[in-house]
């Protein structure tokens, strides 16, 4: 399926919510739009095969909606929504420059910061430096996301190692759920994951929120 085929199934569904999520959800939260169009941020083929699974904003919250498509029906068969999966390597220092820490690795950093540099809020400094490695930023599920992110650290394999040495470096996960029901949703890390975390010398630390509006 071509991305103007996608489109106009998402054009066509949330215009005429023929699924009774479709409407659960548009009664609650809106999509963002662009040209009379519901703006797509992400269409991801890589998932499962015979899948494909369209990220669109929702409008005000961090969360994404996520449309379900079997290509081979060409149709729509699940509305639903994807927590913002952040996932990234974090390494900080109280005494190395951010510089010094990016020696470690071939790697380029996504993001540094200096000790005592303004956070982001502006409000407060950081009392250590540090940098972070974030190649799959678009929106994705937590199980991909971790995944590329392993890959991505594993073409510097040693670099990556005597940054965890000399650094404090960890895989920091944040996941910003649609705050609908008790249910929010999950996080499962299968063992070649683990296997590989473990080889890499890193953790893994997850922060949970819940956003937006609960069902009607």
């Amino acid at each position: 399926m071509s991305d103007e085929e996608v489109s106009q199934l998402i054009i066509k569904e949330f215009f005429e919510r023929t699924l009774g999520v479709t409407e659960q959800y548009l009664e609650i939260h809106e999509a963002i739009y662009e040209d009379g169009r519901p703006k797509i941020d992400r269409i991801d083929r890589e998932s499962r095969p015979n899948l494909v699974i369209a990220y669109l904003p929702v409008k005000d919250e961090y969360f994404s909606f996520a449309v379900y498509i079997d290509p081979e029906k060409r149709e729509i068969f699940n509305v639903g929504t994807e927590s913002r999966n952040l996932v990234y390597l974090r390494a900080t220092s109280e005494v190395l420059t951010p510089i010094e820490l990016q020696s470690f690795t071939k790697l380029k950093a996504s993001k540094t910061w200096n000790k005592e540099d303004f956070k982001p809020n502006k409000k407060s400094n950081y009392n250590f430096s540090g940098i972070e490695f974030n190649p799959n930023p678009e929106p994705d599920q937590f199980e991909d996301k971790l995944k590329n992110l392993i890959n991505f650290l594993e073409e510097d394999k040693n670099g990556i190692l005597k940054l965890a040495s000399h650094s404090n470096a960890c895989i920091q996960v944040i996941m910003d759920f649609h705050a609908g029901n008790q249910l929010l949703g999950s996080a499962f890390i299968n063992l070649e994951c683990i296997r590989k975390l473990n080889e890499l010398n890193l953790e893994v630390s997850f922060d949970f929120t819940a956003w937006g509006k609960p069902f009607k």
